[in-house]
């Protein structure tokens, strides 16, 4: 056998070693699924992220204003409001009647040896029915991020949507802040859900009695706007086994509130009564329609 043989046979048997060594493996190496949003509560109990359930503004189209703050400051702020807007059905624009108010302080401030990094939350909220309607919030912000993204930006901007305090360190909604906190899919998911609800009035009636005098009938009920948006003129319509007997007009109702109508002495033609229809007629989109009628039967 030839030198240049030998060699060749040498040279193979190397390469096949090597190739068994590449393929074999030497140890067992286990692999996760990497995950870069974590959850509100470090128990995955997501049910108590808000101050109070169900808290939004009217619309999912927010208006703000940024009062005299530095560059940097403007540009985390406004770099924030993209954040939300690219994950989330929610829009902010620009607005000198504003729902969320902007301001910046230049000076540090300590609490408990931990520097603030800023504030922010709701200053005006309403009750409505199953809503608690934002209608102003204010941020503050006192440090300017020194992350890639603008996370004390949207950790107050947050607040002022609802949101307060994670459990979970890796939330970007931890009262300590850190580069590599996220939004967690849940507050997405729970802001999407809450503002899947159109911006629009709901009326709906409470406390509805009656009574018959001989022949004539006394009401007495209130009538709330439970939804997320003024309501304007409507009317009550009241029928008496299916005859309409008296329309009453009722004015415009703000957000969370109601009037309360007593009327007596409603003459009506018919000897007697089984049933009394009450409807409220409005001529714009309500969130349900579902609930503007109501009826009262004689009690037996």
């Amino acid at each position: 056998m030839s030198v240049k043989t030998i060699l060749f046979v040498l040279f193979a048997l190397f390469a096949i070693s090597l190739m068994i060594f590449y393929f074999l493996p030497i140890s067992t190496i286990n692999f996760s699924a990497k995950t870069g949003n974590y959850n509100f509560s470090i128990n995955n109990e997501s049910s108590n992220m808000q101050f109070y359930s169900n808290m939004r503004f009217p619309s999912n189209i927010i208006s703000y204003k940024i009062f005299n703050c530095p560059l940097q400051k403007k540009n985390d702020m406004e770099f924030a409001f993209d954040i939300l807007e690219n994950l989330t059905s929610l829009r902010f624009y620009l607005s000198n009647n504003e729902e969320i108010s902007v301001t910046c302080e230049e000076r540090d401030r300590i609490n408990g040896g931990l520097f603030i990094a800023g504030e922010g939350g709701p200053t005006n909220i309403t009750v409505a029915g199953v809503f608690k309607v934002i209608t102003h919030g204010e941020i503050l912000l006192i440090k300017e991020s020194d992350c890639p993204k603008p996370n004390v930006a949207l950790h107050e901007l947050l607040h002022v949507l609802g949101f307060e305090h994670s459990t979970n360190s890796e939330n970007i909604m931890y009262n300590i802040t850190r580069c590599e906190q996220t939004i967690g899919d849940d507050m997405v998911q729970l802001i999407n859900n809450i503002y899947s609800i159109q911006s629009n009035p709901d009326l709906t009636f409470r406390d509805v009695s009656a009574s018959m005098a001989g022949r004539f009938l006394n009401l007495n009920m209130t009538i709330v706007n439970e939804g997320l948006k003024d309501a304007g003129e409507s009317k009550i319509n009241v029928y008496a086994d299916g005859n309409l007997i008296k329309e009453i007009y009722l004015e415009p109702l703000e957000i969370g509130t109601g009037r309360i109508i007593t009327i007596g002495n409603i003459f009506v033609t018919q000897i007697s009564i089984n049933e009394l229809e009450l409807s409220i007629d409005s001529s714009f989109n309500e969130i349900s329609k579902g609930n503007n009628k109501i009826n009262l039967e004689i009690k037996k």
